[in-house]
């Protein structure tokens, strides 16, 4: 495992994932996990234990779908992903906040910063599975939960677009000062994670860097199901 992530997302300069993220403030990490672990993820779904919340989307007015979110202790392979992925985009994320001017910076050791996170009330685990049927969507949002806020998290496509879903596309949406939003769609395989802004990213202007809002959701699925893992830095009041 250790192996397999560190092949995927570095941290010195010059990195295409650190350049990708400055650049469109996203990258994926083609192949994070195998088509197995996919398999035995989505398949957590189901069970009976291991979740502290059921979200239904259209309850929420969030779009349409259902969501929920694992309780501590994460499995393995969740935990695992979640502390060896921050230790790599702590950095950015410290290089990233320096450059929009905020003073938060981010211990290398992803325990540490739950630690502040928990002091301060959040105590919530964030990390989550998504699951879509025909006609369900995401709707643009951010995943802030409260004061301490990771600016960057991953979703991880569990399904194999084409065979076990279609439509579903991971959407993301850019707001500039003065000018009108931009969006990208991110093409992504099953075993495909995508690394995002959560919230604002720096940009390079002629008058020095500026903030750039950012925004996600998941396209309309036309048939099918679709499963995501998300991984959320921070956790939630």
């Amino acid at each position: 495992m250790e192996t397999r992530i560190g092949a995927h997302i570095d941290v010195p300069d010059g990195d295409p994932i650190a350049a990708a993220l400055d650049r469109d403030g996203w990258a994926v990490l083609p192949g994070l996990l195998s088509a197995a672990d996919c398999d035995h993820t989505a398949a957590l779904y189901t069970q009976d234990t291991g979740f502290r919340s059921h979200v239904s989307m259209a309850r929420h007015g969030f779009g349409r779908g259902e969501y929920r979110y694992f309780a501590y202790p994460l499995p393995p392979l969740v935990e695992a992903l979640r502390g060896m992925l921050y230790a790599r985009l702590a950095p950015i994320a410290n290089r990233w906040h320096e450059r929009m001017g905020m003073v938060t910076r981010f211990p290398a050791d992803h325990a540490e910063f739950l630690a502040r996170c928990h002091e301060a009330g959040q105590r919530r685990p964030t990390p989550l599975l998504l699951r879509y049927g025909a006609d369900d969507y995401n709707c643009l949002h951010q995943d802030l939960y409260g004061e301490h806020v990771f600016p960057l998290q991953i979703a991880v496509l569990l399904s194999a677009p084409g065979e076990d879903f279609t439509g579903g596309e991971f959407v993301l949406t850019e707001q500039r000062p003065r000018m009108q939003s931009r969006a990208a769609v991110v093409p992504l395989v099953k075993g495909d994670a995508v690394v995002f802004a959560v919230n604002a990213r720096p940009v390079q202007g002629s008058r020095g860097d500026y903030r750039v809002a950012m925004r996600h959701g998941v396209s309309a699925i036309r048939s099918g199901r679709r499963h995501t893992l998300g991984l959320i830095f921070h956790d939630a009041a």
